[in-house]
């Protein structure tokens, strides 16, 4: 029987939709020998928009499916009827999930907190038909605009858990059994490497205060940057925590040093990632319960004297009798108190490739009639289709895009005024210098 196993990353094809075809048709009239152009517009393509879904909880659904296509617009009819406009493709994601360009690895979009809905792939926009085509000297156009061509991406989907504080340790220190003590999450507890395959987030209580979220993320190794075990898949899930809580197992019941433990967990984390060693620490001594005396005593001085200096607290403790635990989860609010609660958000890096498109065309013209500017052509097609101008950091993008590739000093050598209109396949704006 094939073991479950939790999925916090995935690899998919995308694809929006794409438009329509212009139609091109005459009007067959009675006693009319040639009637007029009445070919209908195509339709939009759909676009891929990525919604949280507050009941899900990993990728696992996306092991199976690979391939996500929204649907195309329709092609345009006679007697001028437009197309119909292809369906959206609506992808649902669990809440932390990082959408990720496949190849270079740059972000797309972060869907957590505020970021509920976003549209990665914009669908093509439908073809005029022919009746837009004609003219005092061409009355009966055979031609019709194409649909624009659907958008397509590979992608990687990362889960990462949203939680205020990371538990962190190597396998068999008791980060289970201490979460299941605190909160009410209930992890599965075995005594074996790995028995916690998949992240434990749980809620602490405590009294007079908010409380906070913690996560159990599971063991880690020697070489868990590198991919060593399955550290690297997990490593990811500390970046979004605000305070790291170092489990040891202050006995050495299994012969490791907690000393030498904390040291290459931390090492793990700076090859990762350098910026997590910047996060608070705390060390919590476990296993005290099988300890006597002087042997309790010495072990958390060795400890403390070896990580307090740098300023890293260190609270003994009992998971399984809960000796020490109300002291651990006080101090660790206490410092989430301290701390900007500014969530962790991984900002958008990718846009498309402009550098790939400096040899697509692009127009920069003036229609007199109706009194605007108008920008078209391939180069500006793919821009729009893959940058969301909805956005802070899109529309960004969109106005770096324009003035690195000369579109704005075209504007302005065709006298380009500040409050006229500039149009871009649908999308209008009003120029301001």
């Amino acid at each position: 029987m094939r073991g479950f196993m939790f999925a916090d990353s995935a690899n998919i094809y995308i694809r929006s939709g794409k438009g329509g075809d212009g139609h091109v048709s005459f009007r067959r009239e009675l006693f009319v020998a040639a009637g007029g152009p009445n070919g209908g517009d195509g339709g939009r393509g759909g676009d891929i928009v990525f919604v949280i879904d507050e009941g899900m909880n990993t990728l696992s659904e996306f092991r199976y499916t690979r391939k996500y296509c929204a649907e195309d617009g329709e092609e345009g009819g006679k007697n001028n009827c437009s197309g119909r406009d292809g369906a959206d493709l609506i992808i649902k994601v669990p809440e932390g999930t990082v959408i990720k360009e496949a190849e270079s690895g740059k972000v797309i979009a972060d869907m957590s907190h505020e970021n509920r809905r976003e549209v990665i792939l914009r669908g093509g926009r439908g073809g005029k038909g022919n009746r837009h085509y004609a003219t005092p000297t061409m009355q009966v156009p055979k031609y019709a605009q194409p649909g624009q061509e659907a958008r397509e991406l590979n992608v990687t989907l990362e889960l990462k858990v949203i939680a205020d504080v990371g538990l962190v340790g190597f396998p068999n220190v008791g980060k289970s059994t201490l979460l299941a003590r605190v909160t009410n999450a209930k992890p599965k507890i075995a005594n074996y490497h790995f028995t916690t395959l998949n992240p434990n987030l749980g809620v602490v209580d405590l009294d007079g205060t908010d409380g906070f979220v913690i996560a159990d993320i599971p063991g880690l190794i020697e070489g868990a940057s590198e991919g060593v075990g399955l550290g690297h898949e997990f490593l990811k899930h500390i970046e979004r925590t605000r305070v790291i809580v170092h489990l040891v197992d202050a006995a050495a019941t299994e012969g490791r040093d907690p000393i030498a433990d904390i040291r290459t967990i931390n090492e793990e984390l700076a090859s990762y990632n350098p910026a997590l060693l910047e996060k608070p620490q705390v060390i919590a001594a476990n296993k005290l319960d099988v300890l006597y005396g002087e042997e309790e005593t010495q072990a958390l001085e060795c400890i403390r004297a070896e990580f307090e200096p740098q300023g890293i607290r260190v609270f003994g403790i009992s998971a399984v009798s809960g000796r020490g635990v109300k002291e651990l989860l006080y101090f660790v609010n206490d410092m989430l108190k301290e701390i900007d609660r500014t969530p962790v958000v991984f900002e958008r890096e990718y846009f498309g490739d402009p550098s790939a498109d400096l040899t697509l065309p692009y127009t920069v013209s003036r229609d007199e009639k109706e009194g605007i500017y108008v920008v078209e052509g391939p180069r500006i097609e793919r821009m729009l289709g893959y940058t969301n101008i909805d956005s802070e950091k899109g529309f960004e993008f969109f106005q770096k895009f324009l003035k690195e590739n000369g579109i704005l000093d075209e504007l302005a050598a065709l006298g380009i005024q500040d409050g006229d209109t500039v149009r871009m396949y649908g999308l209008e704006f009003d120029y301001y210098k």
